[in-house]
């Protein structure tokens, strides 16, 4: 019962968190808080390597209260530490879906993937802006530390991340809000043996030992788009990693040199404060 609470919790955190990657604030004033509900569909790979793909179709809460400190995009769930007028250092929030080893051919007989919720400082250096502020560039680099989400939390490693941001409000004139991203990633020893280690006790004919070592692990492109209307919002995003040249992908647990996601959601929001803040981003 507990396994079944935490992956359906986990998979629903990730949903939530989709969200956050397809939004993306406009200008102007907007409610203090909002609050509605939603559902996500999404379709990803077990994880990045796996060649067994999942779809999902959850529901999702949508809370939004804003404060000048604390902001969701594609990047996840950030709170402004410190914002210096062409940089901010923020704190990150990520999360992994959990994945059944036994419904993954790969990873037969090996232990589960726990859910993961990556936390971390994210350094954002603004690049570029237009004069009104519709379209801008920067740079984020999000370093987070990674925990297991079950009754005893384990360490998973560091993961680094940078990226090239370019988000765009308003295309062609409508209040369509365009999102795109592109960098390599990077992570420890530890993180990569959580995914992709293959312990002597576990190795087979078709599956030999791997130990995998800290290091590259790919590129990763993401492109969102989000439009929100009086009372609803929708949100589509799609995510192509490769894994060619990473430091595991050599790991009999890869069995594609390729990650491919995508996701949908949509959300009715019915309540909203009366009172409006600016929302400058």
């Amino acid at each position: 019962m507990m396994k079944t609470l935490s992956r359906i919790g986990g998979l629903i955190l990730c949903a939530a968190l989709f969200l956050a990657w397809t939004q993306q604030a406009a200008a102007g004033t907007v409610p203090q808080w909002e609050l509605g509900a939603g559902v996500a569909g999404l379709m990803m790979p077990d994880y990045r390597g796996s060649d067994e793909v999942r779809l999902y179709l959850l529901p999702v809460p949508y809370v939004i209260y804003r404060l000048e400190w604390i902001k969701a995009d594609r990047t996840g769930i950030r709170s402004t530490l410190l914002n210096r007028g062409e940089a901010e250092l923020n704190l990150s929030l990520s999360a992994t879906p959990p994945v059944r080893s036994e419904n993954n051919r790969a990873r037969e007989g090996m232990s589960d993937l726990k859910p993961m919720v990556e936390l971390g400082p994210a350094l954002d250096i603004h690049l570029w802006r237009s004069d009104s502020r519709r379209f801008k560039i920067d740079v984020r680099t999000p370093v987070r530390a990674a925990f297991t989400v079950e009754s005893h939390p384990r360490n998973a490693g560091v993961s680094l991340s940078p990226t090239l941001n370019f988000d765009a409000d308003g295309i062609g004139g409508r209040p369509w809000q365009l999102g795109m991203l592109a960098g390599p990633l990077f992570a420890t020893r530890r993180q990569h043996r959580y995914f992709y280690g293959v312990s002597e006790s576990d190795a087979r004919p078709d599956r030999p030992a791997f130990d995998a070592h800290g290091g590259y692990a790919g590129l990763q492109f993401l492109v969102a788009l989000s439009r929100r209307f009086e009372k609803a919002w929708f949100g589509a995003y799609a995510r192509y990693d490769t894994l060619r040249g990473a430091v595991f992908e050599d790991s009999p647990l890869v069995r594609r040199n390729y990650y491919v996601s995508a996701g949908f959601a949509v959300a009715w929001i019915p309540l909203q404060s009366s009172r409006m803040v600016e929302r400058d981003d």
